[in-house]
């Protein structure tokens, strides 16, 4: 399955991710915590060499917690601060401010040694599409001074938020890269709601999810589904949840682009449970 998604504007935005870099003092990069090393943009690697950066797992409510544990623990093996939060509770805010407000008062004092005092923090959130950053914002800022929605793209133009720690954070547009290099990169993003489902086959994807659940433990769609015994094929799978729930068309026929949408639905909300789709193994 070739998912590639590269719209024009994306250009444009990493041509302002550059700029805005040049006025931030550190980085925030926030990965989905289902997927840490398919939301990782290696664009963003590349035009972030020099700065300091925090990694965050945004989404850890729908992640499971074993895997999270595992994937903080592969970043901290490589000298990279990491934590796990979820933007939309409030989990772990706290202590990534804590993380915030540490590197801030580094970065202060270099700027003190420069003669420069009383000078506000700047850090720059970026993120591929629908990784919840401007959800975070609104967490830390206590109010929706940033846009959010559930669809990639919802953040637009440079809006520099002041918080009360001394500190401005600034949202940027999801950003993704020209070329998946892996195939499941390109398809842990679509199935996460990362890419637009408008240039998606949603029934391949939903294939492509079961054969993932498959490997992972059949049992998620077991339990979700209330199926006693799975069928051996993807497809044959996605009719059972299309019969369990209710996609009937006329002649008993199963409605399977009415089941994929659902079952994607019901992996993005947690409804299948706590699901991480990759592993520090996984990643090369």
């Amino acid at each position: 399955m070739n998912i590639q998604w590269f719209p024009g504007h994306m250009t444009k935005t990493i041509k302002e991710i550059k700029e805005n870099l040049a006025l931030a003092d550190f980085v925030i990069e926030l990965l989905d915590a289902r997927i840490p090393y398919s939301s990782g943009n290696p664009e963003l690697a590349r035009i972030l060499p020099d700065k300091k950066r925090i990694t965050v797992l945004n989404k850890s409510d729908l992640a499971h917690p074993e895997a999270t544990a595992r994937w903080i623990e592969h970043f901290k093996n490589r000298s990279i601060t990491a934590l796990a939060i979820d933007s939309l509770s409030g989990s772990g805010v706290r202590e990534l401010m804590l993380k915030i407000t540490e590197r801030g008062e580094m970065v202060r004092e270099k700027w003190q040694k420069r003669g420069r005092k009383n000078k506000r923090i700047r850090v720059m959130i970026a993120g591929i599409p629908n990784v919840g950053k401007s959800s975070l914002i609104n967490r830390i800022a206590g109010k929706a001074s940033a846009r959010t929605g559930d669809k990639p793209g919802v953040t637009r133009g440079r809006q520099w938020v002041k918080v009360a720690e001394g500190i401005d954070l600034l949202d940027t547009p999801g950003v993704l890269w020209p070329k998946f290099d892996e195939e499941r990169v390109g398809v842990n993003l679509a199935i996460t709601g990362a890419i637009k489902e408008e240039v998606l086959d949603r029934e391949e994807l939903a294939l492509k999810l079961i054969e993932r659940l498959f490997q992972l433990d059949p049992e998620l769609l077991k339990r979700g589904y209330g199926i006693v015994q799975l069928e051996e094929t993807p497809y044959r799978v996605l009719e059972q949840v299309g019969s369990a729930r209710g996609c009937m068309v006329r002649g008993g026929r199963i409605d399977t682009l009415r089941t994929s949408i659902i079952l994607l639905e019901d992996f993005r909300s947690g409804r299948l449970g706590r699901i991480t789709l990759e592993l520090p193994e996984d990643a090369p």
